[in-house]
């Protein structure tokens, strides 16, 4: 009598050896365009929020005849809310960005139709660099365009001239 033999039916080690090696070659062609894709959405959201600060930055110039941070933002007696505390430059800017301002400037929480009707610009604060690190603003009053990047990672502003960069 005559012992059949089962044939066992699976993979050679050479099969799997190139399924593998096709799958390395493959991951080595994905893998950098997804990190490049990555590049290109920062940079796109970079110009996007550059843009749209600068927009709402000269917004405030036509309604203050000022650039923000450029006045103090102190000395307001608002009807609804609170006024602000003594900002200047810096802490000036983003207050004027973030509340409701008069045509002098000055900052309130609260809205007022016959004083505080301006603002505010940024309604969740200024957002932060994509190709940074943060969201704080640098302000400086050199009042020469051609503003440079002191390397802090947020944004920086002349409030003279009304610059507006990335300070990467």
């Amino acid at each position: 009598m005559e012992i059949a033999h089962k044939q066992n039916r699976g993979f050679t080690l050479v099969e799997l050896l190139i399924v593998v090696i096709i799958l390395a070659i493959l991951a080595a062609i994905v893998v950098p365009q997804l990190s490049a894709t990555t590049d290109d959405a920062n940079s796109s959201a970079y110009d996007a929020n550059l843009a749209n600060m600068r927009s709402i930055v000269e917004l405030y110039r036509q309604q203050h005849s000022a650039y923000p941070g450029q006045a103090v933002s102190t000395g307001a007696t608002c009807v609804n809310g609170a006024a602000d505390g003594g900002a200047v430059g810096s802490a000036a800017f983003l207050t004027q960005m973030t509340r409701y301002t008069n045509s002098a400037g000055l900052a309130c929480t609260g809205y007022d139709a016959a004083s505080f009707r301006f603002g505010p610009y940024l309604k969740d604060g200024v957002p932060v660099n994509p190709l940074g690190t943060t969201s704080t603003v640098t302000v400086v009053s050199t009042g020469i365009l051609g503003l440079t990047s002191s390397g802090t990672g947020g944004w920086r502003f002349d409030s003279i001239t009304g610059e507006f960069i990335g300070d990467q």
